[in-house]
Formats: C-alpha cells, sequence, structure tokens
C-alpha cells in the first residue's frame, strides 16, 4: 500500500505542477527526482538510472524520430503542401457532409497544438448551406481531428508508447486501428447524421495536388507494410522533399534549426527517464506484488490510471509517460491488448478532459455548449471503451 500511496503522490505533484503550465519534460525529471527520494535511492543509483534512461538506444531514437517529424511539418507547411492537400480535396468531394469531415482530419495529419482552430473556420464555411447546431459543428471538428493521435506515427504518444512498451510502431498502430474507426463511426453518428446530401460541383484536380499526398503516403505505406524504421524513413522523404523543392544549404539549417526543439528533447529524456528510475526504484515490482496480494483485478488499475492522468492533463505524451512504466509490471499485461485497453483508456480522458486544448479552442470558435459537446462525446468515448475491452479480452486469449 506504501507504494500505492508514494505514486499517487509523485502522479498528484505532476498534475499540480502542469496545472501551473510547467514544461513535461521538467516536469518528468523533477518527478524523477521525487520517486528517488521516495524510495531513498542512493544518489549513485539514481545517477546511474538516469544515464541508463538518457542514452538508452530507444531514448535517442525517439527523440530523433521527434525531430524529424517537426522537420518535415516545416517543409511541409512553408511549401504550402498542406494548402494543396486541402484544395485538392475540396475538388474531389462532392458532399458538404465528407467535406466538414475531411478538412478537420486533413488538418490533423500534421500534429500541432491546437490545430482544432485552423479547421473550425473551414468545418463552419462548409456547414454554411446547412440547417445545424453550433455543439454538432464543434463535435464535428473535434471528432474527425482526433482518430490520428490513435494511429499516425507522427504523433509522439503513439511512438512513446511503441518505445516504452517495446511493442512495434506497427503492431501498436494496428491495434489501436478499432479505436481510430470509433471516433469516425462517432462523428458521422451523432455529428453528420439527418444532414440530407450537399452536392457541390467536381474539380479537376492538378497534378501538383495529387503529389502533395505522396510525402505522407511514402511515410505510411513505408512504416506499415514495409516495416521500416520511422526516423529512416521520415529522413529519406525529407532528403526526397529538399531535392523537390530545391533547398539549397541556407535552407535545410533553417529547416533543421526550426525543427529542432528543446521541449521536445526534454519531454522524451523525462519520459524515459521516469521509466528508469522506476525500475531501479523497485516500484513496479512492489505494485505489481500489492495487486497481486491483494487480488485486485487489474483491469480497474488499467483504466484508472491513465484515463485519470489523460483527464487531469489533456496530455496523450504525459498518460503515456507517467502511467505505462508502472502498467508494464503489472501481471496478465502480456498481450498488446492489454497496452492497448491502457492507451484507449488514457485517451477517453484527454478526450473529455476540460484543459485538451484543441476542445477549448473548438467550443470558443463556435460559441457551443460544453455540454452539447460533452453529451456527444461521452457516447463517442463509451464506443470505443467498449471497443477496447472486447479487443483486451479477445487479445489476452488469443494474441500474446
Amino acid at each position: 500500500m506504501a507504494d500505492i500511496l508514494k505514486i499517487i503522490s509523485v502522479l498528484a505533484a505532476m498534475v499540480v505542477l502542469l496545472k501551473r503550465r510547467w514544461n513535461l519534460g521538467l516536469v518528468m525529471l523533477l518527478s524523477s527526482v521525487m520517486l528517488a527520494l521516495l524510495y531513498l535511492l542512493p544518489p549513485p543509483d539514481f545517477l546511474k538510472a538516469f544515464y541508463a534512461g538518457t542514452v538508452d538506444k530507444t531514448t535517442l531514437s525517439l527523440v530523433t524520430a521527434l525531430l524529424l517529424i517537426r522537420v518535415f511539418e516545416n517543409v511541409m507547411r512553408k511549401n504550402g503542401v498542406m494548402q494543396q492537400m486541402m484544395d485538392s480535396f475540396r475538388g474531389m468531394v462532392m458532399d458538404r457532409r465528407i467535406l466538414m469531415a475531411s478538412m478537420p482530419a486533413l488538418i490533423g495529419l500534421l500534429p500541432s497544438m491546437g490545430g482544432a482552430l485552423f479547421s473550425a473556420p473551414m468545418v463552419d464555411e462548409a456547414s454554411k448551406k446547412i440547417n445545424i447546431s453550433q455543439e454538432r459543428k464543434a463535435f464535428i471538428n473535434y471528432m474527425f481531428r482526433h482518430p490520428w493521435e490513435f494511429i499516425l506515427p507522427l504523433y509522439p504518444g503513439v511512438i512513446l508508447a511503441s518505445a516504452i512498451t517495446s511493442y512495434s510502431l506497427r503492431q501498436l498502430m494496428l491495434a489501436n486501428l478499432p479505436f481510430a474507426l470509433c471516433l469516425v463511426i462517432s462523428g458521422t453518428a451523432w455529428g453528420l447524421r439527418g444532414i440530407g446530401a450537399q452536392r457541390e460541383g467536381f474539380k479537376t484536380i492538378s497534378r501538383e495536388g495529387l503529389m502533395s499526398f505522396l510525402p505522407l503516403a511514402l511515410i505510411l505505406v513505408m512504416v506499415i507494410v514495409f516495416h521500416m524504421n520511422l526516423s529512416v524513413t521520415l529522413a529519406a522523404v525529407i532528403i526526397g522533399m529538399f531535392a523537390a523543392f530545391r533547398y539549397n544549404a541556407r535552407d535545410i539549417l533553417q529547416s533543421v534549426r526550426e525543427g529542432f526543439s528543446w521541449e521536445i528533447v526534454m519531454i522524451i529524456l523525462g519520459a524515459m527517464t521516469f521509466k528508469s528510475v522506476l525500475n531501479h526504484s523497485g516500484a513496479v515490482e512492489n505494485i505489481s506484488r500489492f495487486f497481486t496480494e491483494e487480488q485486485i483485478p487489474v483491469l480497474p488499475a488499467l483504466f484508472f490510471l491513465p484515463f485519470t492522468y489523460g483527464l487531469l492533463t489533456g496530455l496523450t505524451v504525459g498518460f503515456v509517460g507517467s502511467t505505462f512504466p508502472i502498467i508494464l509490471g503489472f501481471e496478465n499485461t502480456n498481450h498488446i491488448g492489454a497496452i492497448a485497453f491502457a492507451f484507449a483508456s488514457g485517451y477517453a480522458g484527454v478526450l473529455l478532459s476540460p484543459v485538451h486544448l484543441c476542445l477549448v479552442l473548438t467550443r470558443e470558435y463556435f460559441k457551443a455548449a460544453m455540454n452539447g459537446i460533452y453529451r456527444m462525446t461521452a457516447k463517442a468515448v463509451a464506443l470505443i471503451m467498449l471497443v477496447a475491452l472486447i479487443e483486451y479480452f479477445i487479445s489476452g486469449r488469443y494474441w500474446h
């Protein structure tokens, strides 16, 4: 029980600091120190754990991948590739309902804080000839933006989960795929349902418009189909884009400089150090033993730990980095269904979090009633957790 109280106190401190808008990476590092103090870990052992966490091959690969993602996003945005993708999609889509859904989905392909605010005006524009409430517009913008965070290897949450659990990115993406589909189904069922066909004229798509989809398509195919390393894939695609857009040395250096982020480096170092200190302190083993001896079912813990952290912080990277190292020590979690269930639980909390930036910005843009958005979002979350529960039991029996 003492171990549970220690972990709860560490997680509570993390939430308080994040509420005060401290950098997530710094919070994770401070939490590692707090954990070491609570477990009376000698300074040499703490330094050993810190060193193991920072120079680990997985840590370095993770930092490289996330920084390359930022460079990729920078090149895409600065050269108008994302805008071309959206313009092309507008031409291909002949139904305003699909256009309303596709705009936030396309914007969501590139991870950016508060990106829902970019797609909100597009949803508003596409819905001008449609009689639909502000709450439903907000829900459509919110739902269709977020399926990618379950499955797209450009989002840090799923990459970090893969690194911590040692499951391949491809395995985790496939396990999370049903949850992404749940958001699409929810957005369609409770956002677009009842809206009649709203036809538009078809426009010819230019060659440039079609080519704008190529960089992202290459990344997905190389990672999912050919199982290639994400960092290698990103580097190859970025080099190809540098060549295609005729970047000189100065342009390349500027893109790399703008893509570099100490915040990203700190987040990954903090998360991996926290995991390392947890293992060195014996906390994971003790908590696992406590659950076994007290015969506490593992499923509630797999839900409440990530869900609570996601709800309080609104951060995917936060609940993954803080709770997944603990979850790995539980019994009966040696199958990917358990990890996927925990990810779904944490993300359910993120979707419902009142501090989730996308939710806050979407509600503000549409001037929608929060209870109206929550009513539909809660249904989507319930669907995700039902599917996650089914996957957990099926996976526990057949998929080890």
